[in-house]
């Protein structure tokens, strides 16, 4: 248990700012870390318009747990959670600090469910490929948040909405994922071309209703809107990252689309902006 002057301590490390934007990135393939494309275009021009964040909190698709953890190294490493790419993915390092502070404070603000501290992790592609775009100068502490994969997703929208303080002490929050996340189904000649499949395409216009709409209560129950959906969402980890963006949300807060485009067929690089 934290003593109450470690924990003054941690809160004046983060005094009340202004609320703070939220981001859903669809982080897509890895190579999108190093390729120059339209989405890294998006990327970069979203973080034009973003206040200077003290830190990222980060809830990637790629950090599966038992329980919620949250990483509380000072240097996290970059990993490359994955295989088969050229060997220049492999010699990105995104070196930028971590924050044993923001872990600590996450863990205050969440009640409903015990967050253990990591020292293991670090930044996984889902985080670093798309924040390189953000801040390209690695000078932002992130911290990374893991998804309980024994959880519904009911339990994650909660969960979301706790973390809602630290809008208004200058966080950043990013979901990175993808909407439609099929790799079963990749069509793997058309990877850098526009293009979906009609499945796909009709879950996406639903989704971007339901966002728009604030229609949350239908984007939680996900698997009841048919063929399209199961086939979209085949597995839950890289839609709940925008779960909690979309529980993060308050009031009538500004909402719009970018990177609105779907590739290889089954997976679209729509993100989201709030705020």
């Amino acid at each position: 248990m934290m003593s109450l002057t470690t924990l003054n301590k941690i809160a004046d490390g983060f005094p009340s700012t202004p609320k703070m934007p939220l981001l859903f990135l669809g982080h897509g393939s890895p190579m999108n870390a190093i390729e120059e494309n339209e989405f890294v275009q998006g990327f970069r021009k979203v973080a034009e318009g973003l206040p200077t964040p003290k830190a990222i909190l980060c809830i990637s698709a790629h950090w599966e747990t038992r329980g919620t953890f949250v990483t509380g190294m000072e240097q996290p490493r970059t990993i490359h959670d994955f295989g088969g790419f050229p060997k220049a993915l492999f010699e990105v390092q995104y070196s930028a600090p971590g924050s044993p502070a923001l872990a600590h404070l996450t863990q205050e603000v969440v009640h409903s469910a015990e967050l253990g501290l990591d020292d293991a992790w670090g930044l996984d592609h889902g985080a670093w490929s798309v924040i390189k775009h953000l801040y390209p100068g690695a000078d932002i502490p992130v911290v990374q948040m893991s998804l309980d994969y024994l959880q519904t997703p009911e339990y994650h929208y909660q969960l979301a909405g706790e973390l809602r303080a630290l809008r208004e002490k200058g966080i950043l929050i990013i979901g990175s994922g993808n909407m439609v996340h099929n790799l079963r189904l990749l069509e793997w000649g058309k990877m850098n071309s526009i293009y979906g499949y009609d499945w796909a395409l009709e879950a996406s216009e639903k989704m971007k209703n339901f966002i728009l709409n604030d229609d949350h209560r239908r984007l939680i129950n996900y698997r009841c809107h048919g063929k399209s959906f199961e086939l979209a969402v085949p597995t839950p980890e890289h839609y709940l990252p925008l779960l909690y963006v979309m529980g993060l949300k308050t009031g009538n807060e500004a909402v719009s689309l970018f990177n609105d485009k779907t590739v290889a067929g089954s997976i679209t690089m729509t993100s989201v902006k709030i705020g």
